[in-house]
């Protein structure tokens, strides 16, 4: 799987890129299909402090995968949106499942 990292009005944080690196692997390793990851942090316009926001575009078989969220720090933002993610990417794997064994 490769992984792409876009910082919007920020600078770039290796430590943060290792975080959700290790993250993503983890998802890689258990669901095998996915094929790239787009990765996106942004700061917001927010006035409540949750204005960091993380993006991830998963691309795997079928329509892309996608999850975003806004927090008061990028570290819960990043684990707020893999978590989005391993939801969908379950019932994605359910769906293969059950086609392959209509068939």
């Amino acid at each position: 799987m490769t992984i792409n990292f876009q910082y919007i009005q920020m600078a770039e944080s290796s430590s943060l890129s290792e975080i959700v690196t290790r993250n993503l692997q983890k998802l890689g390793n258990k669901y095998e299909f996915i094929i790239r990851a787009e990765v996106f942090f942004k700061l917001g316009n927010g006035t409540d402090g949750n204005d960091k926001i993380c993006e991830i575009q998963l691309s795997a078989p079928g329509p892309r995968i996608f999850a975003k969220s806004n927090e008061n720090n990028f570290e819960k933002s990043a684990a707020n949106t893999i978590s989005d993610l391993e939801r969908q990417l379950r019932k994605r794997k359910e769906k293969f499942e059950r086609s392959r064994k209509a068939i």
